[in-house]
C-alpha cells in the first residue's frame, strides 16, 4: 500500500518540530542522506555531529518499533559537511505491521529531501566462507516475504506503477563503499540478501534452499524498504552485518542477545565505513 497523506503529515510534523529547536533559527531540516539502522547497529548515531533527536512517539501515525536495540527515533545531524537523518530503529512485518508501515520511515525521509539511502541490517550468513562479524555489501536481493509496499493504487507523484528493479542497489555507491573499506582496512564481502518475514529463524532445509537459489545472507528486513526507496527515486546502498553463520549440516541457535552482541562488536567498523561513504556522496 501507498500512504501519501500519512507520510506527508508525518513529514510536516517533523519539519515543524525541528524548525523550532534551538539553533535552527526556524529553518526546516534538509537532510541529503538517510541511514536506516538495523538490529544492534544503533551505534551509528555516534557518527553524527550536532545531533537532534525526535522520538517516533512525537510523530502522529508513525509506527513504533518493539524490538530490543531499536531506539525508536530519528536523529538529524551532520557527518562531515553532509546533512544526514538517521532512522534509529525500524519496524518489521513480524511485529504485525503492514508493508506501508515498514516503509514509512524511508518514505518520510524521501519526502524530507533525502536523495541517498544507506540501509543496514543484521543478517545470517549463508555463504560458508564468511564469518560472524563480517560486513556484506548488498549487490541484489530476493524478496521472500510475499509482500510489496506498492500493492494497491499507485501514487504517481512518488513513482511509476511498475518501477524498474534491474539495479536496486546503486553501483557507484557500491564502488565507493568498496574503496573506502579497502582504505580503512575493513573486510567487506559482496553478495545477495534474502528477505524473509520471520520472526522464526530458518530451518536447515530452508537454509539450503536460500543458498541454492543464490542468496549469501538472510534477514527479516530491508527488501520492502528498498522497493519503496527505488519507487521514489532514491539511490540505495545496502550493508549487512553478518551476526551468525547458517550452516545447514551443523545449525546453531542464534538468540537475539547474540545477534545484538555481534552487531555491537562490528558496529565500530560499520560506523567508520558509513561515515566515510557519506562524506564522498
Amino acid at each position: 500500500m501507498q500512504n501519501p497523506e500519512k507520510v506527508q503529515n508525518a513529514a510536516s510534523v517533523i519539519t515543524s518540530a525541528l524548525s523550532g529547536m534551538p539553533g535552527q533559527g526556524g529553518r526546516p531540516p534538509r537532510p541529503r542522506v538517510g541511514v536506516v539502522c538495523g538490529t544492534g547497529l544503533g551505534g551509528l548515531a555516534e557518527a553524527l555531529a550536532d545531533a537532534r533527536p525526535l522520538p517516533y512517539s512525537q510523530v502522529p501515525g508513525f509506527p513504533q518499533s518493539t524490538v530490543a536495540s531499536h531506539e525508536g527515533r530519528f536523529l538529524f545531524g551532520r557527518i562531515g559537511t553532509v546533512d544526514v537523518v538517521l532512522q534509529q530503529g525500524r519496524c518489521h512485518l513480524y511485529e504485525g505491521y503492514a508493508p506501508e508501515d515498514v516503509c514509512m520511515g524511508v518514505r518520510v525521509m524521501a519526502t524530507l529531501g533525502v536523495e541517498v539511502l544507506i540501509i543496514t541490517n543484521a543478517a545470517g550468513a549463508l555463504n560458508p566462507r564468511w564469518d560472524a562479524g563480517d560486513l556484506m555489501l548488498l549487490t541484489d536481493h530476493v524478496n521472500f516475504t510475499g509482500r510489496s509496499p506498492l500493492t494497491g493504487p499507485n501514487h504517481d507523484a512518488w513513482g511509476p506503477r511498475f518501477p524498474d528493479m534491474s539495479a536496486p542497489y546503486d553501483a557507484a555507491l557500491g564502488r565507493i563503499a568498496m574503496e573506502e573499506a579497502a582504505r580503512l582496512g575493513v573486510r567487506l564481502e559482496r553478495g545477495v540478501y534474502a528477505g524473509v518475514p520471520g520472526p522464526q529463524m530458518e530451518t536447515p532445509a530452508e537454509t539450503r534452499m536460500y543458498r541454492h537459489l543464490g542468496a549469501d545472507a538472510v534477514g527479516m528486513s530491508t527488501v520492502l524498504e528498498v522497493i519503496a526507496a527505488r519507487h521514489m527515486g532514491l539511490r540505495v546502498l545496502g550493508i549487512s552485518c553478518l551476526t551468525n553463520k547458517n550452516l545447514p549440516d551443523c545449525m546453531k541457535e542464534a538468540p537475539l542477545e547474540e545477534v545484538i552482541r555481534v552487531a555491537g562488536e562490528a558496529g565500530d567498523k560499520l560506523t567508520r565505513l558509513v561515515a566515510a561513504v557519506v562524506e564522498r556522496v
